[in-house]
């Protein structure tokens, strides 16, 4: 029986979707399901492992010394002559685009600003409708670059603070007035509408100050909180790293304090994919387990590239797959053969290989590699020992899971698909599986507005949210066009 949900708007606007004329009830229901049924499941071509997520490094020219960069940026160095030109950045996005067209895409440096084609760049992602953020040290931020941001497509902004310590900051970040010059740029966001997130590395010296950045973070108007674990690599080579105590005790601080924000600020761990067994041991049924299947990414669902084009699986792993000015991203993606070892984890070596909560974790891969020479050794981070909840592999759920192909089984509006169309396509297919789920277990026959904020108002009553920040994505009344 169809459930009373199909009023009369919803009719008008299932028929709307499939282009017919709405018909008296009930012949327009048995007809125009009949043709959604063909227009609704259109399904794009399936890929084991897409790119969601990419960190392109534009420049390597930057104007603070930072004592751990993994990329040895060159400081205060002048215009460079084997960095990807405007042209053939356009040219590399449209090979991305051959295998996710609308990817998450982080453009950063070194310092980004430093680029004069910055906004070029920007804008011809925002139009390919890649959501395009800029990770940035936020010192060289001004109300008119900001607009100009904004104006050009971008939908947010990463900066880095380390401490609530301008003086240790600065230290770590090589140049004085860097803390200060970079919580300037907070206040310019704001009135710029542009979004933003903080983001820490986690080092020996700040790990007790997680708790006040988190707080700083808030209070500033951040969307969202990143607590990034050192991979020593680049310059960050002779960096000493914290103990796997420290380790355990911040992911548990971190778990903590998502608690605490729930709903408020979105908080992850960026190169600790451990992250995900603490929140498991707290709660199993934790939103905040959510993560690709397989846990580390690299190589399954993100790469990056260098200011020279060179494609590697994540930033803190210097190796190269193949230069983008010589072969298609598309095809060092999928054939790569480092690509390829990268994604079968059934070649983990050591306690990764046996560990119960391999499927939402692996280990850092490329803390693996700069430890232990081996992109398949354990992760020498982690002092968890397999084998607690009984040895059989812990799965994350179909609706936990991000990364997932885009699948239909149910008639979307258009207004559904274009709000669904804001959402990182990373969390699309996820997002999908929930809403559906959601609707048939409520007998309704398609998915409409009003059927997602529903379904997202009971995940969020019942779990918590894990992307506060798009609320604004998914509930908003605005129109689709354009970034948000």
């Amino acid at each position: 029986m169809i459930n009373l949900y199909w009023n009369s708007n919803s009719i008008r606007n299932l028929a709307a979707a499939t282009g017919e004329q709405a018909r008296p009830y009930p012949a327009t229901i048995e007809y125009i399901m009949d043709k959604a049924s063909l227009e609704f499941n259109k399904k794009p071509e399936k890929m084991d492992f897409r790119a969601y997520s990419i960190s392109w490094n534009i420049t390597k020219r930057c104007n603070l010394n930072c004592a751990h960069c993994y990329l040895d940026a060159d400081f205060r160095g002048g215009f460079r002559t084997d960095e990807l030109s405007t042209e053939e950045c356009f040219r590399v996005m449209d090979q991305i685009a051959e295998v996710n067209p609308n990817p998450f895409l982080i453009l950063t440096g070194g310092e980004p600003l430093l680029r004069p084609d910055i906004y070029d760049l920007v804008r011809y992602a925002a139009d390919r409708k890649f959501m395009v953020v800029l990770g940035t040290n936020g010192t060289l931020i001004n109300k008119a670059n900001a607009d100009k941001l904004k104006a050009a497509g971008a939908h947010g902004v990463g900066i880095s603070i380390d401490s609530m310590d301008a003086e240790k900051h600065n230290r770590f970040r090589g140049v004085s007035r860097a803390w200060e010059n970079s919580t300037k740029a907070f206040e310019i966001l704001n009135e710029a509408g542009l979004d933003f997130l903080v983001q820490m590395s986690v080092a020996d010296w700040n790990y007790k100050e997680i708790p006040d950045v988190v707080a700083f973070a808030e209070k500033m108007g951040a969307v969202a909180f990143n607590l990034y674990f050192l991979v020593c690599t680049g310059r960050g080579q002779g960096n000493t790293d914290i103990s796997n105590a420290a380790y355990e005790e911040a992911l548990k601080t971190l778990y903590r304090l998502q608690m605490e924000y729930k709903g408020r600020l979105m908080i992850n761990s960026k190169c600790a994919p451990q992250y995900k067994r603490v929140v498991y041991e707290n709660d199993p049924d934790s939103v905040y387990t959510r993560t690709y299947s397989g846990g580390c990414p690299a190589a399954t669902h993100y790469s990056r590239i260098s200011p020279e084009g060179n494609l590697t699986p994540c930033p803190f792993i210097q190796e190269s797959v193949g230069n983008l000015k010589a072969a298609s991203f598309k095809d060092l993606w999928f054939n790569a053969p480092l690509m390829r070892e990268l994604r079968d984890r059934k070649n983990l070596q050591g306690k990764c290989g046996t560990c119960e909560f391999s499927a939402m974790c692996s280990g850092c891969r490329a803390r693996a590699f700069a430890e232990r020479g081996s992109y398949m050794a354990e992760d020498p981070s982690c002092d968890y020992q397999p084998g607690k909840y009984g040895g059989k592999e812990i799965t994350l759920k179909i609706e936990d899971t991000l990364g997932l192909e885009v699948e239909h089984n149910l008639p979307w509006t258009p207004e559904a698909l274009s709000r669904l169309e804001r959402i990182p396509s990373f969390a699309r297919g996820m997002v999908v599986k929930g809403v559906e789920k959601f609707a048939e277990e409520r007998g309704h026959a398609f998915v409409d507005e009003a059927l997602m904020k529903l379904s997202r108002e009971e995940m969020i009553s019942k779990r918590g949210a894990m992307f506060p920040f798009l609320k604004k994505f998914i509930n908003s009344e605005a129109g689709s066009g354009g970034s948000q």
